[in-house]
């Protein structure tokens, strides 16, 4: 497993080792002790597999006083994947990262507890796929605007097109007015 840095301090790109040949291909989606070796510690205790259509934006979503620590995957289509700090302590607070991820490039994200975390769906649909460190909680789920202007994140929307975005996330809090770590 290739570990890569993203812009987000904690977070990274994960590049798993794919064996394959004209018959398919093969590759480790869990080892809780290679995981750990590059930093991943954390036991999991909630997998979720989520399908949506392309245009769905889903997030940006956090958990408050129970954070969610996130590994996140795509197993069919493609995503645009964000994240953003909201660790006040963080030296990256306030800023995002993105990345494409798809059943092609098989590349997970590691989301550490304390960002908030959302995606556009680039593809006809796509199957995503993640393990968290703590359990859903609904009294404690937060949503920050994903057009947010202090945030600033570009996503890759055609000109005329509109996301496609739950009730949840029309309300979500502007970043100025959202509850932080």
């Amino acid at each position: 497993m290739k570990k890569i840095e993203t812009k987000i301090d904690g977070a990274f790109r994960l590049q798993p080792k794919v064996f394959g040949d004209d018959r398919g291909f093969f590759l480790e989606s869990w080892n809780q002790k290679a995981f750990a070796e590059i930093g991943i510690p954390d036991l999991f205790v909630q997998d979720n597999h989520s399908r949506s259509a392309k245009n769905v934006l889903r997030g940006l979503h956090y958990q408050m006083e129970r954070p969610q620590g996130k590994l996140v995957w795509v197993t069919q289509g493609s995503v645009f994947d964000v994240f953003v700090d909201l660790r006040k302590d963080s030296p990256t607070f306030g800023k995002w990262d993105g990345h494409i991820l798809g059943a092609e490039n098989k590349e997970r994200l590691w989301i550490p507890p304390g960002l908030a975390h959302g995606f556009l769906v680039l593809s006809d649909t796509a199957d995503f796929q993640y393990k968290c460190t703590e359990y859903y909680s609904p009294e404690n789920e937060r949503s920050i605007r994903w057009d947010d202007p202090d945030l600033g994140v570009v996503w890759p929307i055609s000109d005329g097109d509109s996301p496609a975005l739950s009730a949840k996330d029309l309300a979500g809090k502007w970043f100025s007015e959202a509850d932080l770590f």
